[in-house]
């Protein structure tokens, strides 16, 4: 079997991770005399290698996140009054087998949303289905939506292994058919023990109001809360840290 015919094998037998780096591992044993089992060994971990990749761009494709987000670039000093352990206490995603939520409350530009989209990132590399949603948009579009979308979105909603709902409540006012989505999605991710991440500039003992009912409120909290864990976030905006540096620097 010559060369041409390797190739189409890998073609016929979907190898495409083999096919990428077969010439270099090639030229990699002749230049090393590498036994047959070690170049074996190689050329199987590039397939496993391009097959985890493939399926955590498609995982990351469906989650609709819009960024792969981390913390390891993330600036602790600027805001100290970040909890700071609790943050890296929620990438090892332990509150996820444990089937606990996490709520992330806190005042704008502080960092709530970038923690809950690298935990979201985490649970992608981790092999985990993700969703994430901005939350107002994503209840209002479901109320103006057909009934065959709707039940298509809650599938979605309930199925996935992660659901992140960001900036809940950043408009004050919901619709009644929002509220009792909110309730829904809450109630059946409950029942199957799948995590959901919220993150909201509004206190807590507000939902009532925003929600236009507090007998929803209490149900909602009661379900979100009862396995949760909570995070306060207080302390400096980045975001204004940011634009302000950007008038400097245009100034200077």
């Amino acid at each position: 079997m010559n060369r041409g015919d390797i190739d189409l094998a890998l073609r016929q037998l979907h190898l495409p991770g083999i096919r990428a780096t077969l010439d270099t591992r090639m030229v990699q044993a002749q230049s090393s005399h590498q036994t047959f089992e070690e170049v074996f060994g190689l050329v199987l971990q590039d397939e496993l290698d391009w097959r985890r990749s493939k399926r955590i761009a498609m995982r990351f494709k469906r989650s609709d996140l819009d960024e792969k987000a981390d913390l390891n670039d993330f600036d602790w000093h600027f805001n100290p009054l970040l909890p700071r352990k609790a943050c890296f206490e929620l990438m090892t995603l332990k509150f996820m087998v444990q089937g606990y939520n996490a709520l992330i409350i806190g005042q704008p530009g502080t960092g709530k949303s970038r923690l809950a989209k690298s935990v979201a990132y985490q649970a992608i590399l981790q092999g985990y289905t993700v969703l994430y949603v901005e939350a107002d948009q994503a209840l209002a579009y479901y109320t103006l939506s057909s009934e065959e979308k709707k039940q298509k979105l809650m599938n979605e909603y309930v199925k996935t292994d992660l659901l992140v709902m960001d900036d809940l409540f950043m408009a004050k006012n919901c619709s009644e058919m929002s509220a009792d989505l909110f309730q829904l999605i809450v109630h059946k991710r409950y029942k199957l023990q799948k995590s959901i991440i919220v993150t909201s500039n509004r206190v807590i003992q507000d939902w009532g109001t925003y929600l236009g009912d507090n007998t929803a409120s209490t149900t909602i909290l009661d379900r979100l809360m009862h396995r949760s864990e909570m995070l306060e976030f207080e302390g400096k905006s980045y975001r204004m840290n940011e634009a302000a540096s950007r008038i400097k620097l245009n100034e200077a």
